[in-house]
């Protein structure tokens, strides 16, 4: 039986705190260079004397590289370590931000956008892990809590850091600002982070279902690209989307005959993890698909100019990030599934509150009504990733921290196209087939608020799949739930503790 490496000595809160600044400014960089880049790309397209769907592979890089990858890059990180991979993917990506500053063209640029993809993938998927691992189970919520507005203030900021420095200093400099940054998270990760929970013993590496997960996902990522942009009647998004859909099936079939699989699927099992991950993803497919749509109706309709504009886009993200420590708090003492429920309950009143908007709606109007939306998602996120991280044995903390990060961004390319889709349907229903571009004002009200309560629709889904968690352990309590590193019973019985989920005692 594969042995645990625990975690020799114990860490003071201080120590603990100092764990929670690397990891969170390592995740704050990669999340801030996802607003910057976008911001960005009308610059990029005159600086190389491009087009714009050319320029737009320079963000499409970066994300298929860090989706398709994930699954296997967490998987190492159970195998060797957390700590070395997550330090490995700061050196990547501080190293390909440089080189990004210095691209001579568009193709250049766009092969170290992949190259930050790749240290990206380790960044997202193992920080959490590394957390879950620090901390013990109460006072998970809190720190998963603090992560996630880490994520909130970078998706807030990067938009708005990105046009300053765009005009003090050009185009390269929203590459450069990664570097300092980098350099500072890989000096505390070195000093602070203890060695990670790792499986000893005779492991192997599952290459056929991570080729085929990196088939499977980066198929379904360009062909949900290609199809917002050809059309999915396109005979490239259809080809991509039935190799997704067969290489998926093939996945499925090899994970469940290897003796070591890359997804062990029993984990599934547990409705802590296969139900958060549910409503994780469902969630995600609103707020991805929200933030296609919010611009075209303040832009089309209140005429807004484009600071205006992302200011008041700003809004939830800043909620969420301010509200997300206390709800990992109040889950750490009320329980996970509770709260988390709770948030997308407002999640759904908001949403409906949306979907009233109409040409007459003021800024009060919109903060008030995304007042109450910002509010469920900080309540909803951070309660729900730490009952995922919670509901699996701890030498699978690596696969679990992916799962969560597959889960946002498959939610927001599904809810791009789908939200996308609707909008764009519901307009050429008022407007004789007009394109969202050229739309009349009442057009895109109409649109618009028969989007946001399909949205409202989606999130009840997520409730459901909320509320069905089993409820023997509402804070997600797996193998990490009944003992913290710190306190780690002998090797042999850690094991065998490690080898039930907390849904399978």
């Amino acid at each position: 039986m594969a042995q645990l490496q625990t975690q020799p000595l114990a860490l003071s809160g201080s120590q603990k705190n100092w764990v929670l600044l690397g990891v969170g400014l390592g995740i704050f960089m990669s999340t801030l260079d996802l607003g910057i880049i976008n911001v960005a790309l009308p610059t990029l397209v005159q600086a190389f004397d491009t087009s714009f769907p050319t320029t737009q592979w320079a963000v499409l890089s970066y994300q298929l590289v860090s989706s398709s990858l994930v699954l296997g890059a967490t998987r190492l990180g159970d195998m060797w370590g957390k700590k070395s991979l997550y330090q490995g993917g700061l050196v990547v990506f501080t190293f390909s931000s440089l080189l990004c500053g210095f691209a001579p063209g568009i193709e250049w640029l766009i092969g170290f956008r992949a190259l930050q993809g790749l240290g990206a993938v380790f960044i997202s998927g193992l920080g959490l892990a590394i957390i879950t691992e620090v901390f013990p189970s109460s006072e998970r919520g809190r720190a998963v809590g603090i992560i996630g507005s880490v994520v909130s203030l970078g998706i807030a900021f990067g938009p708005s850091a990105g046009g300053l420095l765009l005009s003090l200093s050009g185009w390269h400099s929203i590459f450069f600002i990664n570097v300092p940054l980098g350099i500072i998270a890989s000096f505390l990760i070195a000093r602070v982070v203890p060695p990670s929970v790792r499986i000893q013993g005779k492991q192997k590496f599952d290459f056929v279902g991570a080729i085929l997960a990196l088939l499977t996902l980066g198929s379904f990522g360009l062909g949900m690209t290609l199809g917002q942009s050809q059309g999915f009647g396109s005979t490239n998004a259809l080809i991509l989307l039935a190799i997704a859909a067969a290489s998926f099936m093939t996945f499925l079939v090899v994970e469940a005959i290897v003796e070591q699989p890359l997804l062990e699927l029993h984990l599934f099992r547990n409705l802590q993890l296969s139900m958060g991950l549910l409503s994780g993803w469902l969630a995600f497919t609103v707020i991805g698909g929200s933030l296609l749509i919010v611009p075209f109706f303040l832009e089309g309709v209140k005429h807004y100019p484009t600071i205006k504009v992302g200011l008041l886009l700003a809004v939830s993200p800043v909620l969420s990030g301010l509200i997300a420590p206390l709800a990992g708090t109040l889950s750490d003492r009320f329980g996970g599934r509770v709260i988390s429920s709770i948030g997308l309950g407002l999640m759904i009143g908001g949403c409906l509150g949306i979907s009233t908007f109409d040409a007459q709606i003021t800024e009060l109007g919109y903060v008030s009504r995304y007042f109450i939306y910002g509010i469920g998602l900080g309540l909803f996120q951070s309660p729900n990733n730490s009952t995922v991280m919670g509901a699996v044995p701890r030498e699978r903390l690596g696969i679990a921290s992916g799962l969560l990060s597959l889960s946002r961004t498959l939610g927001n390319t599904v809810g791009v196209s789908l939200i996308g889709a609707v909008f764009g349907a519901l307009i050429a229903s008022m407007s004789a087939g007009a394109d969202v571009s050229v739309a009349p004002p009442e057009a895109i009200v109409a649109g618009f608020q028969g989007t946001f309560r399909f949205a409202a629709l989606i999130l009840c889904g997520a409730a459901v799949a909320s509320v069905l968690r089993s409820s023997k352990r509402q804070g997600g309590g797996g193998a990490g739930e009944h003992t913290s590193l710190r306190e780690a019973a002998p090797t042999t019985a850690l094991s065998n503790q490690g080898s039930r989920g907390a849904g399978e005692e």
